[in-house]
Protein backbone atom coordinates (compact mmCIF):
# COMPACT_ATOMS: atom_id res chain seq x y z
CA UNK A 1 0.00 0.00 0.00
CA UNK A 2 3.00 2.33 0.34
CA UNK A 3 2.99 3.09 -3.37
CA UNK A 4 -0.61 4.26 -3.15
CA UNK A 5 -0.54 6.02 0.22
CA UNK A 6 2.41 8.28 0.78
CA UNK A 7 5.13 6.65 -1.27
CA UNK A 8 5.60 8.46 -4.59
CA UNK A 9 3.29 11.06 -3.08
CA UNK A 10 3.86 14.07 -5.31
CA UNK A 11 3.51 13.56 -9.08
CA UNK A 12 4.98 17.02 -9.73
CA UNK A 13 8.41 15.89 -8.55
CA UNK A 14 9.54 13.14 -10.93
CA UNK A 15 13.06 13.25 -9.45
CA UNK A 16 11.72 12.15 -6.06
CA UNK A 17 9.56 9.52 -7.71
CA UNK A 18 12.56 8.13 -9.63
CA UNK A 19 14.78 8.12 -6.54
CA UNK A 20 12.17 6.24 -4.53
CA UNK A 21 11.48 3.88 -7.43
CA UNK A 22 15.19 3.05 -7.66
CA UNK A 23 15.37 2.19 -3.98
CA UNK A 24 12.27 0.00 -4.14
CA UNK A 25 13.40 -1.73 -7.35
CA UNK A 26 16.82 -2.50 -5.88
CA UNK A 27 15.34 -3.98 -2.71
CA UNK A 28 12.78 -6.00 -4.68
CA UNK A 29 15.30 -7.41 -7.15
CA UNK A 30 17.81 -8.17 -4.41
CA UNK A 31 15.07 -10.05 -2.53
CA UNK A 32 14.88 -12.40 -5.51
CA UNK A 33 18.67 -12.62 -5.73
CA UNK A 34 18.85 -13.50 -2.03
CA UNK A 35 16.31 -16.26 -2.59
CA UNK A 36 18.37 -17.81 -5.37
CA UNK A 37 21.58 -17.74 -3.33
CA UNK A 38 23.32 -14.40 -3.82
CA UNK A 39 24.57 -13.19 -0.45
CA UNK A 40 23.54 -9.77 0.78
CA UNK A 41 27.21 -8.76 0.88
CA UNK A 42 27.60 -9.77 -2.78
CA UNK A 43 24.55 -7.70 -3.73
CA UNK A 44 25.91 -4.69 -1.83
CA UNK A 45 29.30 -4.94 -3.53
CA UNK A 46 28.23 -5.81 -7.09
CA UNK A 47 24.73 -4.39 -7.56
CA UNK A 48 25.10 -1.21 -5.51
CA UNK A 49 22.51 1.17 -6.97
CA UNK A 50 22.54 -0.18 -10.51
CA UNK A 51 18.98 -1.24 -11.29
CA UNK A 52 19.93 -2.33 -14.81
CA UNK A 53 22.47 -4.77 -13.39
CA UNK A 54 20.07 -6.01 -10.71
CA UNK A 55 17.36 -6.66 -13.30
CA UNK A 56 19.82 -8.45 -15.60
CA UNK A 57 21.07 -10.73 -12.80
CA UNK A 58 17.50 -11.40 -11.66
CA UNK A 59 16.35 -12.31 -15.17
CA UNK A 60 19.43 -14.50 -15.70
CA UNK A 61 18.45 -16.46 -12.59
CA UNK A 62 14.87 -17.18 -13.60
CA UNK A 63 13.06 -14.02 -12.56
CA UNK A 64 11.40 -13.78 -15.96
CA UNK A 65 10.40 -10.13 -16.00
CA UNK A 66 11.27 -9.29 -19.59
CA UNK A 67 9.21 -6.11 -19.81
CA UNK A 68 10.91 -3.67 -22.24
CA UNK A 69 9.46 -0.65 -20.45
CA UNK A 70 10.80 -1.84 -17.08
CA UNK A 71 14.20 -2.39 -18.69
CA UNK A 72 14.09 1.16 -20.06
CA UNK A 73 13.12 2.49 -16.63
CA UNK A 74 16.02 0.56 -15.09
CA UNK A 75 18.44 2.39 -17.39
CA UNK A 76 16.97 5.77 -16.40
CA UNK A 77 17.12 4.87 -12.70
CA UNK A 78 20.73 3.66 -12.69
CA UNK A 79 22.38 4.63 -10.45
CA UNK A 80 19.38 5.78 -8.51
CA UNK A 81 21.37 7.94 -6.07
CA UNK A 82 21.60 10.57 -8.82
CA UNK A 83 17.88 11.31 -8.53
CA UNK A 84 18.12 12.09 -4.82
CA UNK A 85 21.22 14.23 -5.09
CA UNK A 86 20.59 17.99 -5.10
CA UNK A 87 21.64 19.71 -8.30
CA UNK A 88 22.77 23.28 -8.70
CA UNK A 89 20.94 25.92 -10.66
CA UNK A 90 22.29 25.79 -14.18
CA UNK A 91 23.07 22.06 -14.15
CA UNK A 92 21.83 20.39 -17.32
CA UNK A 93 18.49 18.64 -16.87
CA UNK A 94 18.69 14.92 -16.23
CA UNK A 95 17.00 12.51 -18.64
CA UNK A 96 13.88 11.14 -16.98
CA UNK A 97 13.02 9.14 -20.10
CA UNK A 98 9.63 10.84 -20.33
CA UNK A 99 8.30 8.64 -17.52
CA UNK A 100 5.31 9.98 -15.65
CA UNK A 101 4.65 9.56 -11.97
CA UNK A 102 1.74 7.20 -12.67
CA UNK A 103 3.69 5.06 -15.14
CA UNK A 104 6.65 4.66 -12.78
CA UNK A 105 4.24 3.68 -10.01
CA UNK A 106 2.56 1.06 -12.25
CA UNK A 107 5.89 -0.41 -13.36
CA UNK A 108 7.20 -0.65 -9.80
CA UNK A 109 3.92 -2.18 -8.65
CA UNK A 110 4.26 -4.83 -11.40
CA UNK A 111 7.87 -5.48 -10.41
CA UNK A 112 6.86 -6.02 -6.79
CA UNK A 113 4.07 -8.36 -7.87
CA UNK A 114 6.56 -10.37 -9.95
CA UNK A 115 8.92 -10.67 -6.99
CA UNK A 116 6.06 -11.99 -4.87
CA UNK A 117 5.06 -14.44 -7.63
CA UNK A 118 8.60 -15.75 -8.14
CA UNK A 119 9.73 -15.89 -4.52
CA UNK A 120 6.45 -17.17 -3.14
CA UNK A 121 6.66 -14.78 -0.22
CA UNK A 122 3.20 -13.64 0.83
CA UNK A 123 2.06 -10.17 -0.11
CA UNK A 124 0.99 -7.80 2.65
CA UNK A 125 -2.73 -7.86 3.40
CA UNK A 126 -4.63 -5.81 0.81
CA UNK A 127 -1.94 -5.98 -1.90
CA UNK A 128 -2.88 -9.25 -3.60
CA UNK A 129 -4.21 -7.74 -6.84
CA UNK A 130 -1.70 -4.94 -7.38
CA UNK A 131 0.71 -5.02 -10.29
CA UNK A 132 -1.16 -6.98 -12.90
CA UNK A 133 -1.94 -4.05 -15.22
CA UNK A 134 1.69 -3.10 -16.06
CA UNK A 135 2.93 -6.54 -17.01
CA UNK A 136 4.12 -7.20 -20.49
Amino acid sequence: MGIEAGFFADPRHIRTTLHQAGAVAKLALCAHLLDVGFADEWNAEHIRQDITKALAYANATGFGHDCPETARLAVILSPYWKWGYPHLIGDPPMDDGGFTHDRVRALIRALLARVADVTGHPRPKGCEGFGREARS
